[in-house]
């Protein structure tokens, strides 16, 4: 079964994105499956306008992905920008696009809603997304429940595509793990750069402690028995810790003498021993930024070699010529 699924590069690498997705990628890598991941940094283009960030987060996500486990002998792990044939399949997408369709997205209301500024790139890419998805013709993707609408979106513009043009492009299905779709950030909302409550994955671990040890709870005393289902610290336990201590901390809020602060120190414990090694390996290969390159490199020859092949048979479709078709 053919994979794929992109990463923005908007900031530093966090809990939320290894559980949102991170994980599930690199077990649908070990499960054999044939996995196409890239770093969309074209769309960070959407909310970052310094080329410094745009550059520093795209090796965030390449050194965090490498140093969590991706094998790149295995999975094709690419820039976006390595396939400069995904933009010229997102103009033609966009010229059988209804703008009702793109108008309905949320994502978009939610963005200006955060206070982004309304730009085309916001408001169109979708339509990147689609042709980010449709170009290597997978057969799922995978995608945090925020995402689910736009891969229905790419279901919508791969239809319209197929009626006009034939049976080129493949229909791709969503693929969500619903009990980590949302994780909670230090505050209890959605964790998020956007609101500032991220637990970063390879953040000083000074850092990390504080931010735990900060994180929002009610003000029930350490005597009295607490709601592990409405409590932000026990969510992230959820994650971290095996059944059998989940159980035991459940019945320890619910009968009450064990404070918040307890279970913070225990989550940050769980914090180091999951992602120790990936830590260390992280900063190993920050020491070797050629090493890296490399893998991008070669990952965005493997994917180009794909797209364009796709890109061949669109053009015929849609009845474009280039001096690359015609092998001048």
């Amino acid at each position: 079964m053919r994979v794929l699924s992109g990463i923005q590069p908007s900031g530093k690498l966090h809990i939320g994105n290894y559980f949102g997705a991170m994980r599930q990628h690199l077990a649908l890598q070990d499960e054999g499956h044939e996995c196409f991941y890239f770093i969309a940094n074209y769309h960070a283009l959407t909310s970052l306008s310094e080329a410094r960030l745009v550059q520093e987060y795209t090796q965030e996500v390449a050194l965090g992905y490498l140093a969590l486990g991706l094998d790149p002998e295995r999975t094709i792990f690419f820039r976006q920008t390595d396939v400069p044939e995904v933009t010229e399949l997102a103009w033609i997408l966009s010229c059988i696009t209804p703008m009702g369709l793109l108008q309905r997205c949320h994502s978009f209301k939610d963005k200006l809603a955060q206070g982004l500024a309304p730009n085309h790139g916001l408001f169109a890419y979708p339509v990147l997304q689609a042709a980010d998805i449709l170009i290597y013709r997978p057969h799922v993707v995978p995608v945090g429940q925020d995402q689910k609408q736009h891969v229905e979106v790419t279901q919508d513009i791969q239809g319209k595509f197929n009626q006009l043009y034939g049976e080129l492009l493949v229909r791709p299905e969503p693929m969500i793990k619903e009990e980590v779709a949302v994780v909670p950030g230090t505050d209890g909302r959605k964790m998020s750069k956007s609101y500032d409550n991220t637990i970063e994955l390879f953040g000083p671990e000074g850092e990390v402690k504080k931010k735990i040890m900060g994180m929002v709870t009610d003000s029930t005393p350490v005597e009295a028995p607490k709601r592990p289902e409405r409590c932000n610290v026990f969510a992230l336990l959820r994650l971290f810790a095996s059944p059998s201590e989940l159980a035991d901390w459940e019945r320890r809020y619910r009968q009450g003498g064990t404070g918040y602060g307890e279970a913070k120190k225990r989550l940050f414990e769980l914090f180091l021993e999951t992602f120790g090694a990936a830590r260390k390996k992280y900063e190993q290969l920050q020491m070797d930024p050629p090493y890296v390159e490399s893998v991008l490199a070669d990952g965005g020859r493997r994917a180009r070699a794909v797209a364009a092949a796709v890109m061949k048979e669109v053009r015929a479709a849609t009845g474009l010529k280039t001096v690359r078709d015609e092998g001048c």
